[in-house]
């Protein structure tokens, strides 16, 4: 594995946050020291969530469709993966912070997105880019 992004976040009580990403994101777990923290395979990326007592702060940005939460972090899904997930999602009764929509509709850079908090109040921004290889283009 190469030019993997790494991410550390305040998980609150690791059980039930393990749940989460591997029930119902489908993640599996990787290295971990039992009570203090545990890795996950963030579709690639190693996610550690840590043990803790605190949360992060969430403020709202103002953004072409609303306003987001901040801070957020996700991943680029291709677009049956992305489906899946969110048919999981529905499966385990969660509630969106943000239910999908489209966004960009009609441009070079129409997704479709949503916005979900795990068990710890973290928000995840999931994606499908209908053009993913236009993603870092310069106009």
């Amino acid at each position: 594995m190469s030019n993997c992004l790494h991410l550390a976040i305040p998980a609150g009580d690791l059980k039930i946050a393990k749940k989460f990403y591997c029930d119902v994101f489908g993640c599996k777990t990787g290295n971990s020291e039992e009570g203090h923290w545990v890795d996950i395979d963030f579709w690639g990326n190693e996610l550690t969530l840590h043990q803790s007592d605190e949360r992060l702060p969430k403020i709202r940005h103002d953004v072409d469709m609303g306003a987001v939460a901040v801070p957020h972090f996700g991943v680029h899904l291709p677009e049956k993966e992305f489906q899946a997930l969110k048919q999981r999602i529905e499966e385990a009764n969660l509630t969106y912070l943000d239910k999908p929509y489209r966004r960009f509709v009609g441009s070079k850079y129409e997704q479709e997105t949503f916005f979900i908090e795990d068990p710890n109040g973290n928000v995840l921004e999931m994606k499908t880019m209908v053009n993913p290889q236009v993603l870092f283009e310069v106009d």
